[in-house]
């Protein structure tokens, strides 16, 4: 049985709406005005125990709506959501305890006290035994390399060491699941790999279900298998990276540097490929592998050029997103479902 089910989930939010200037703001208070924002117009998904989840989509697509309504913050106009056989805002005292959450612009942590006090705090929120929170604490702490800041002050951390510590407080009552919502969100590199390894381990390690949020692309292809993309408050597609490169472009790109001083590069042409790029001795081209193998287009390349170097890589995961977002911009979104609150 599915861990997760999420059926024909809508919520909408009414946005206040007023002119500019004096006249307007006296007009707003008369006449006030709103605008319905359709923020998920009847969502459909499931996942099963274990899974990493990669949940993307441009701003305002619906993804923290998403979150905060399976966490439980957020009630829904109509749909069904369980999670762990719960539905969230109903039975959420029982839901909280079996999830963690970790919003990359929020903290959980108390802004003035020592992380390890904010920890402290944790467990008696959570009612943990003493000897499972110092052992579930100890480890976590270890694995995140956060020892020299437990009784530094959060207002005083950097935004990578507070994202570590949040993750730890997080993970200290040993959920089932864990919602990231921009986890890694300006974060520097260093602190970005840190936290991927942290995650990976958890979910093979601990068999954690994870569901990942974030504009960050590098984040997505470092650790999800299935990645659900959200526009307009809809699905646009399910499943694995190589599902939605063979449904949205599959093409392969081959950057080729020659050695200098080929004249006849300046002509290049190939039936099977187009050029993307040029940049004096290099080639940034394009084709498609189900009309010609990169084996064959390399070899005809180097049967009439000399080739210094090559990499063969698939199109950047952003270019596959836009696209998709292109192609689905002028689809409208489905009518609203009926609005009874459950």
């Amino acid at each position: 049985m599915a861990q997760i089910i999420v059926e024909n989930l809508v919520k909408t939010f009414q946005v206040a709406e007023r002119s500019t200037g004096f006249r307007g703001a006296l007009k707003g208070l008369l006449h006030r005005k709103h605008r319905t924002v359709n923020a998920l117009a009847g969502i459909d998904f499931s996942m099963q125990s274990g899974e990493l989840v990669g949940y993307i989509g441009p701003n305002g697509a619906g993804k923290s709506t998403t979150i905060k309504i399976l966490s439980g913050i957020l009630v829904p106009d109509s749909g069904r959501c369980e999670i762990n056989g719960l539905t969230p805002w109903i039975q959420r005292q029982q839901h909280v305890r079996r999830i963690g959450v970790v919003f990359g612009q929020r903290t959980q942590l108390w802004w003035d006290l020592p992380v390890i006090e904010s920890f402290d705090l944790m467990r008696d929120i959570y009612r943990i035994s003493e000897s499972q929170y110092k052992s579930t604490r100890d480890e976590l702490i270890a694995i995140m390399d956060i020892e020299s800041i437990l009784h530094v002050p959060v207002r005083q951390l950097s935004l990578g060491q507070r994202m570590r510590c949040d993750l730890v407080a997080s993970l200290l009552h040993l959920p089932d699941i864990l919602f990231l919502d921009e986890p890694t969100i300006g974060l520097d590199a260093l602190s970005k790999v840190a936290i991927r390894d942290f995650m990976r381990r958890l979910n093979r390690e601990r068999g954690m279900s994870v569901i990942l949020t974030t504009h960050d692309m590098d984040d997505i292809e470092a650790l999800c298998n299935r990645i659900i993309v959200i526009g307009q408050g809809q699905i646009l597609s399910d499943g694995s990276l190589k599902d939605l490169r063979n449904r949205i472009n599959s093409e392969r790109r081959l950057k080729i540097e020659f050695v200098e001083g080929q004249s006849s590069v300046d002509e290049f042409a190939d039936q099977d490929a187009r050029i993307i790029s040029r940049e004096a001795n290099v080639l940034h081209l394009g084709f498609d592998p189900e009309t010609v193998s990169a084996p064959e287009l390399i070899a005809r390349i180097a049967a009439h050029y000399e080739v210094k170097d090559l990499f063969l890589e698939n199109p950047p995961i952003e270019e596959l997103i836009a696209e998709l977002y292109d192609s689905t911009a002028d689809v409208p979104v489905k009518p609203l479902a009926s609005t009874n609150h459950e």
